[in-house]
């Protein structure tokens, strides 16, 4: 029943926290106006710039912020124990990531859509421009060219997802025709097309079983491994994606996506209520864990930079400020989109955690025939320390516990971990084309301030985004995995991004009058610790470890963070407290 109990008072929380803490927000801090004029509807270009329904936005944005963060990260983040990797993902998440993502997009609502880099030359200096663009550049690459990997591993370990995440494509693209072509009934269109997705997760399951390998990419001496195949593969896909109009692919996609997730949130909520009122649930993971494997980092700072996306990420603030921005139909919306599908995200993060504290220890059949359960399940994964382990070793506590939830519903294992494996590869897939298209506005903004136009048009600033991706991706070889060398620093970039998208809010909010921006001063200032706190230790560990690479680039992104960090600290301490000096700078913005 403690699981049960957890899980309530968790989800019972994030309702509590979107119709209090959220709705002070949008009237008190932000004061959303549904009458104000929009990017989506002020803009609209048919490409980039369309105003969509409230609860299609709402799947888009929230399929492309989730990706595996808050499914890998609260796997790893559980070695410290349950209830802090619970406290982060519960108050952080309310607090601080919700607040930060929904920011973000009021934020680049309000100055036309444009990125979060533009809105810091805006409200802080130009120079920062030029800073952000820098960090923004490096983290969107390094997500670009390792969720080729993330895939491949994906479908590598769970080869019956390849054919429904592929035949997805066609599933989307029919349900966007449908809805703006031909105006359909949105609820019987949704109905169709997920149904059509289940139907050929039952296909891939079956030919799998039926098959096994047939779906798989073959091994050819002539061809590169199969990694380097599916990155060559995945960024032929993402630069068509993200060039065609958002009604075309991307939005129906996620939006189809987000129907995946709420449906299996909804077994996994069903399998952890029936398994704990029979007393097949309890919680194995140790509550606190105060003497994890020696090789286990410190919990102060890492288990907050690991976790991530689960309480508070950076990549948030891009998509919030890249394609959610300009499809926002009503400023009204931005509260339902930007903060609520946050709080989904961390409620997400904590059936993770209940997948992977009290699921995996309700059976684990290992490959000689022995089934583990109770503590020695846990034990099997974490008596290492798995954020040291490959992807598939990241993920396999999560799918199995999931799948063994969800037989509380006399669901099969087999399908469960179907279900499991197609929505995590497809999420992947969502981060991925999400952040090509981001990288595109990214350097299409450049290139016009930098009166480049012929990097500025939308083919030629995606061609460059998954050029200079699939550069890093092969720079070790054909396997497509180099941008694993520069994995170790996306954490701690990740955090430092969000916290610079915060002092950006912040400074946004001061100009406004008041003490509003207090709201969004404190996160920044407890991510500022943190972060810096993080990337200071790995600078040593990457020193320690004659990693001069590692070394240079963090070096390099500790440096602009800094330099930002001064800017908009005179910015902000600059800014005038008189009234009718607030109301001079309330006019010019």
């Amino acid at each position: 029943m403690d699981t049960l109990l957890l899980m309530l008072v968790c989800g019972g929380g994030y309702l509590v926290a979107y119709y209090t803490y959220g709705r002070f927000l949008a009237k008190k801090i932000f004061k959303l106006n549904k009458d104000a004029r929009v990017p989506s509807v002020e803009l609209r270009d048919g490409i980039d710039y369309v105003p969509a329904r409230k609860g299609i936005i709402f799947g888009h944005h929230f399929t492309s912020i989730a990706g595996t963060g808050p499914i890998v990260g609260p796997a790893i983040g559980i070695i410290w124990g349950w209830l802090p990797a619970i406290l982060w993902v519960t108050f952080g998440c309310i607090l601080m990531g919700a607040v930060h993502d929904f920011g973000a997009l009021v934020v680049s609502m309000r100055n036309q859509g444009k990125s979060i880099s533009e809105a810091a030359a805006k409200y802080i200096n130009v120079r920062v421009r030029f800073i952000f663009f820098a960090i923004v550049f490096l983290s969107l690459l390094i997500v670009i060219a390792i969720f080729g990997v993330v895939i491949a591993a994906v479908f590598t370990r769970f080869p019956e997802s390849i054919l429904p995440v592929w035949l997805e494509i066609p599933i989307a693209i029919a349900l966007g025709w449908a809805v703006y072509k031909k105006s359909a009934n949105v609820i019987l269109s949704t109905i169709v097309a997920v149904a059509a997705m289940y139907l050929t997760v039952g296909l891939g399951a079956y030919i799998e079983s039926v098959r096994p390998g047939l779906l798989a990419l073959p091994e050819c001496s002539w061809l590169p491994p199969a990694t380097g195949l599916w990155v060559i593969i995945l960024l032929i896909y993402a630069w068509v994606a993200s060039t065609l109009p958002v009604t075309t692919l991307l939005q129906p996609r996620d939006y189809i996506n987000a129907w995946q997730l709420f449906i299996a949130m909804a077994l996994l909520v069903g399998g952890t209520v029936a398994a704990s009122l029979r007393g097949n649930l309890p919680l194995a993971a140790p509550c606190i864990n105060p003497l994890p494997p020696t090789n286990v980092p410190p919990i102060w700072p890492f288990m907050f930079v690991i976790i991530a996306c689960g309480a508070i990420s950076g990549f948030h603030s891009l998509v919030a400020s890249g394609t959610s921005a300009k499809q926002v139909a009503k400023e009204s919306d931005s509260l339902f989109v930007g903060y609520g599908s946050m709080l989904l995200e961390g409620f997400l993060a904590v059936l993770v955690i209940i997948c992977v504290a009290a699921g995996v220890a309700m059976a684990l059949k290992l490959e000689n025939g022995t089934i583990l359960t109770g503590k020695a399940a846990w034990q099997h994964y974490y008596s290492t320390w798995i954020g040291a382990k490959g992807l598939s070793d990241k993920i396999a506590p999560v799918v199995i516990g999931a799948a063994n939830i969800m037989g509380a519903l006399g669901l099969p294992k087999v399908v469960g971990i179907t279900l499991m494996g197609v929505f995590i590869a497809s999420f992947a897939g969502t981060t991925l084309d999400t952040s090509v298209r981001i990288q595109r506005y990214v350097i299409s903004e450049l290139a016009t301030d930098l009166r480049i136009p012929h990097l500025a048009n939308r083919w030629a600033a995606t061609t460059f985004a998954v050029l200079t991706a699939a550069g890093l991706a092969f720079a070790t070889g054909a396997s497509g995995r180099g941008a694993m060398i520069l994995w170790p620093l996306f954490g701690s970039s990740n955090q430092l991004l969000a916290a610079l998208a915060l002092l950006v809010i912040t400074i946004y909010l001061k100009r406004k009058g008041g003490l509003k921006f207090v709201v969004t001063a404190v996160p920044c200032l407890i991510m500022l610790v943190i972060t810096n706190w993080a990337m200071v230790k790995n600078e040593m560990n990457f020193i320690a470890d004659k990693n001069w690479l590692l070394v240079t680039i963090g070096a390099g992104i500790f440096a602009l963070a800094l330099w930002m960090t001064v800017e908009a600290l005179i910015a902000f301490f600059s800014l005038p407290y008189s009234s009718a000096s607030q109301q001079k700078i309330q006019e010019s913005i």
